[in-house]
């Protein structure tokens, strides 16, 4: 089932005593060739496990660098269906490395849910995160997911209390996503202590793996991070790597796949020194 990619590559990030490095990237950016070529090397350059962005023109989570990422794939014709058919080319060469889908609602929506997932599982996902339904509203999608053998990942944050956390980790599964900051994707970790303090009371309430996101943008990052979190996730500073090799047109250029990977081979490296 393709909910067992993700365990089991939680459990061998742990086995080596690190925690798992979660590379975010928004699927058509800058057009599908290059993200199709950033997403098969991804592996290879370090990444545990892949959050592929589904590009959506309202992204109410998404700071400037990812809703621009979202824009360009758009720009260029990107569809749900493209996004789809990326993964389907990725595990034609990768049977292992989990693959999961981030966005929106709505274009799951109009697309109908009953189809998505059951393409989603087809295609090869492992676990969908859609950061605008609530825990109330599982019945959409989280429920039909699950039934269908996908991880529904939730995110947490720092307003969660201790009241609302057991109804968002209910139906949660694969890891609980701890977003480390108030606001949108992009921003910088004021406190990297009081990040681990939260990644503990959420550990003891689940035995999911937690992964953190947001703020992450170097390798020290990642190793501070990575010194409590069970995962370290990275986006914006991945995407921001892709843009400075873009040309004036926003075109790729010859840069544009190395300079995503070797910002992941840094990242890499960063978790892998965590917990020495």
């Amino acid at each position: 089932m393709n909910k067992q990619r993700i365990a089991a590559r939680f459990a061998k990030c742990a086995e080596a005593g690190r925690p798992a490095l979660v590379t975010f990237i928004s699927a058509g950016d800058p057009d599908l060739v290059t993200s199709q070529a950033i997403m098969d090397g991804l592996p290879g350059a370090g990444a545990d496990l892949i959050e592929l962005g589904m590009p959506f023109s309202d992204p109410m989570a998404d700071g400037p660098v990812v809703e621009a990422a979202g824009h360009r794939a758009l720009a260029t014709g990107h569809s749900l269906q493209k996004t789809l058919d990326m993964v389907k080319s990725f595990r034609s060469h990768d049977t292992e490395t989990p693959v999961i889908l981030m966005g929106y609602y709505n274009p799951i929506y109009q697309r109908g849910t009953n189809k998505f997932v059951a393409e989603a599982r087809e295609a090869g996902v492992d676990g969908l995160i859609v950061v605008d339904l609530p825990p109330e509203e599982d019945e959409e999608l989280c429920l039909p997911a699950l039934e269908a053998g996908l991880n529904f990942i939730r995110l947490t944050t720092p307003t969660t209390d201790a009241k609302r956390l057991p109804r968002v980790l209910q139906n949660t599964s694969g890891f609980v996503y701890y977003v480390s900051m108030k606001g949108i994707t992009g921003g910088a970790i004021a406190n990297h202590g009081a990040v681990g303090e939260a990644v503990k009371a959420i550990k003891a309430h689940t035995d999911l793996p937690v992964a953190v996101g947001f703020g992450i943008k170097t390798a020290e990052d990642a190793a501070l991070i990575g010194r409590d979190a069970d995962g370290v996730v990275v986006g914006s500073a991945l995407i921001n790597a892709l843009v400075a090799t873009l040309d004036d047109k926003n075109k790729a250029t010859a840069a544009s796949s190395r300079a995503v990977h070797e910002l992941v081979r840094a990242l890499a490296g960063g978790v892998a020194r965590a917990r020495s």
